[in-house]
């Protein structure tokens, strides 16, 4: 048994806690609305920079671990892990103080935008408590099962931060209108 282990219990836990209460958040930020004098439309490109940032991030990550750099794949690992907490929080209190802006364009434009963004939307709640499974998985240094994690797991995390960014430039003509 890795002496580990028990950590990883642990952190298991606490990933399945955190995972529930972002998505309950995430589901009841359509509904809530918090009135507040703070004006928050500076936020959205905000989200979209995280997401990319994100994205460099990861594929940073996976050029060190495949260079056999584990020490700088970890710190990258970090890195990414903190940018996405921060697009997280950001988003949330983006959405529960600010009314949802519609994409404005009809055709083809709007199939693709909603095509995106509903791929965004699923692959990023599905993902995210196995996001925080694989980085316990190699935190407490079970490679062989972080490994077997990260090989599908990190395509979909990087498609969520590609494709966020995306659905943030498509819709960026519409704020404000």
């Amino acid at each position: 048994m890795n002496p580990n282990t028990p950590l990883l219990k642990t952190m298991d836990r606490v990933a399945y806690v955190l995972a529930a209460v972002v998505l309950l958040l995430v589901g009841a930020m359509r509904r809530v609305k918090i009135e507040t004098d703070i004006d928050f439309s500076f936020l959205p490109p905000v989200h979209a920079s995280l997401n990319a940032l994100t994205a460099v991030i990861l594929i940073y990550a996976l050029i060190q671990i495949k260079n056999k750099n584990v020490e700088a794949h970890r710190k990258a690992i970090m890195f990414a892990m903190v940018s996405s907490a921060l697009f997280l929080l950001s988003y949330v209190v983006y959405h529960f103080t600010t009314e949802e802006t519609r994409y404005c364009f009809e055709g083809t434009s709007r199939m693709i935008y909603f095509i995106i963004l509903i791929t965004h939307i699923i692959l990023a709640a599905v993902s995210l408590p196995f996001i925080l499974i694989t980085f316990n998985r190699g935190y407490t240094r079970h490679d062989q099962r972080h490994r077997k994690l990260a090989k599908w797991v990190f395509p979909i995390w990087l498609y969520v931060a590609v494709t966020g960014p995306i659905c943030y430039l498509m819709l960026k003509p519409c704020y404000g209108l």
